[in-house]
């Protein structure tokens, strides 16, 4: 997909006019508010209306967004919640921030927005934490094999004031960035056209000794070498022609990033291993959250927190409305329109791979990284307390029932 060939129905010419005139932010914000397909005219009069107000009076922070390849219409299959975050605390303090939503790989990508915050270029970034790792290897802590059962686990451990602690604290202080909020989603193996013709996966044993694309995490790489994935690394930006070409047989990624990324269409099986985390994040430069007035910074949270009961509610719904990823599948979701099987493995299935895996049957696996981990953490047993907390919620409770907390708030 090119960066504007459409976004709902305006033209990549006519979306850089608009651009031109009242700015790229005011354009990608506008277009993220609407709900329906829309006209040239209809996007010009809209980023109009954003301009004026977001520039009726002078800011007093002007805060730069690194998005990596996101805009408003794949932000509306992935629901990372990024545009909603900048349109509200805009919004809450009545212009005194002003965002410069930056996405499309124009400023940064997936493996280096994280890096680009940390050198000043900007002040927020939106990526995976996984790709992050590689420049923030304190995120590693949420990619612990099998630590996370479903999907409601990880919206729970997020809101929860324990996050502060064991996963906000340490980043911040080691990194230098403050963690926002993330979409929660849990990586499979995304089986390329070569498995189109073969049937669906029922069994792990059919995908031992595949050769699977790995992103920037440590500890992915653990869990995969021990399930017999052979990891690879390969950028994201490349992924889709490795999958293409049939250079890998998979790639270890999520649902709704097939979806987004356009990948759909050289993907043929959607494998539900759900083995580590897919999390899609916002954070910011902790100097530059710290640089913020007392109100400003309260702003900043409660946007951050408004922004995390979006994205727990709009991304469980689209994951099964926009993308198909559900059994029985939608018709007329991505995944239908390309012919992507999800292959949602059984109970037996999955506690086979979490005994081949996971730290709770395999620790020696993961000793050197835990180690180092707890000690970035001040000592404590990252693994077993965060694998204590996502189990306060039934395994199988609906994401969207998960109590939304302020988790600074204790």
């Amino acid at each position: 997909m090119a960066v504007y060939d459409r976004i709902k129905g305006v033209s990549r010419r006519d979306f850089f006019r608009v651009a031109g005139t009242y700015g790229l932010s005011s354009t990608m914000l506008a277009a993220g508010a609407f709900g329906g397909a829309m006209t040239a005219g209809n996007l010009a009069a809209a980023a109009e209306s954003t301009y004026t107000r977001r520039f009726s009076k002078e800011a007093k922070h002007t805060l730069k967004f690194g998005a990596s390849g996101f805009n408003p219409q794949n932000l509306l299959i992935e629901r990372a919640g990024a545009l909603e975050f900048a349109r509200d605390l805009e919004a809450r303090t009545d212009g005194e921030i002003r965002v410069e939503f930056i996405g499309n790989n124009q400023l940064c990508g997936q493996l280096s927005c994280v890096e680009k915050t940390q050198q000043g270029i900007t002040d927020i970034y939106a990526a995976s934490t996984q790709n992050s790792a590689g420049g923030a290897p304190y995120l590693n802590v949420l990619d612990y094999a099998y630590m996370f059962p479903g999907r409601a686990s990880q919206y729970h451990f997020l809101y929860s004031p324990e996050s502060q602690r064991i996963l906000r604290d340490p980043y911040e202080k080691r990194h230098g960035l403050k963690f926002l909020f993330s979409h929660c989603e849990l990586r499979g193996i995304q089986l390329g056209l070569s498995w189109q013709d073969k049937p669906t996966v029922t069994k792990l044993e059919q995908l031992f000794g595949t050769k699977n694309r790995v992103t920037g995490t440590q500890l992915g790489r653990i869990a995969m070498e021990a399930l017999n994935l052979n990891p690879v690394p390969v950028a994201w930006e490349e992924t889709l022609d490795g999958l293409k070409q049939g250079l890998i047989d998979g790639a270890e990624t999520w649902a709704s990033a097939v979806a987004y990324a356009n990948m759909s269409p050289v993907v043929s099986q959607s494998v539900d291993l759900k083995f580590f985390c897919g999390t899609e994040h916002t954070a910011m430069s902790a100097s530059v959250f710290d640089s913020l007035g007392g109100d400003l910074q309260d702003a900043v949270l409660e946007s951050a927190y408004w922004a995390q009961t979006h994205v727990q509610a709009a991304n469980e719904a689209a994951l099964v409305k926009t993308v198909g990823f559900s059994d029985p599948q939608l018709p007329n979701t991505i995944f239908a329109e390309n012919n992507v099987r999800n292959a949602f493995l059984a109970d037996d299935q999955i506690k086979m791979a979490e005994e081949m895996c996971s730290p709770e049957f395999q620790p020696q696996l993961w000793e050197q990284w835990r180690d180092r981990l707890n000690k970035w953490a001040g000592g404590i047993d990252t693994y077993q307390e965060i694998y204590n907390i996502a189990r306060e919620v039934d395994k199988d409770m609906l994401p969207e029932n998960v109590e939304p907390r302020r988790w600074w708030k204790g």
